[in-house]
């Protein structure tokens, strides 16, 4: 329905679709929407309230994630929580925007804590979903971490670290931004010569939605 519809994006992540996608029938997975829905009716007659649960929640995740006294096992548990709230709550991704938590999550970033880093990096990458963080993100000094993570991350970091280069990539003016960054898109192309699969993907994606900016 969404593609008949005349759409060219994901409905998710908003990011571009290809001109004749190759869609596959997920029957296992509908089944067991259907069969959750069939089973849990009452679910969707409290949305507000799950919906406070969650506000609630991600305040008390958010305050652990800044405060300078949390130990790295408690950061942890707390970018953990929050990947899961704001992948799909797009208030959430807008409440730990404004919270200042993407200062705390950057630093994260720069940790030498490998399993921290890989949840810092997908906590920025659901929070840059939201195309009023895309800029932001930016401004806030992501693509230094970014190209530090292509560099000499884990193949899983650096899988994500590309993906988000993708998504902050949607916004013309950060193609610019990104693709002056030293390194930048070298760093990439060097994933696509010698990453994994998945690396590789990820970089491609990422090196074709920057391409589509002249200088690039």
């Amino acid at each position: 329905q969404w593609i008949d519809s005349g759409n060219r994006t994901c409905p998710i992540t908003k990011l571009p679709l290809s001109e004749n996608p190759s869609l596959i029938p997920n029957h296992a997975l509908r089944s067991l929407i259907s069969n959750f829905a069939h089973v849990s009716p009452k679910e969707s007659s409290r949305p507000r309230t799950q919906q406070e649960h969650s506000q609630s929640q991600s305040q008390a995740l958010i305050s652990t994630l800044i405060s300078r006294s949390s130990s790295n096992a408690s950061k942890l548990e707390s970018l953990s929580r929050l990947v899961r709230l704001t992948k799909r709550d797009s208030s959430i991704r807008r409440k730990v925007t404004e919270s200042g938590a993407v200062r705390a999550a950057l630093d994260c970033v720069d940790s030498c804590n490998q399993v921290l880093q890989e949840k810092s990096l997908s906590l920025l990458l659901n929070l840059s979903l939201e195309d009023d963080n895309k800029v932001g993100l930016v401004a806030d000094g992501v693509i230094r971490r970014i190209v530090a993570v292509l560099r000499v991350g884990s193949p899983d970091c650096k899988a994500i670290a590309a993906t988000l280069l993708t998504s902050l990539a949607v916004v013309e003016v950060n193609k610019a931004t990104i693709g002056s960054y030293p390194d930048a898109i070298s760093a990439l192309v060097y994933l696509l010569r010698v990453g994994n699969d998945r690396e590789r993907k990820e970089s491609a994606t990422a090196l074709y939605a920057l391409c589509s900016f002249p200088d690039n």
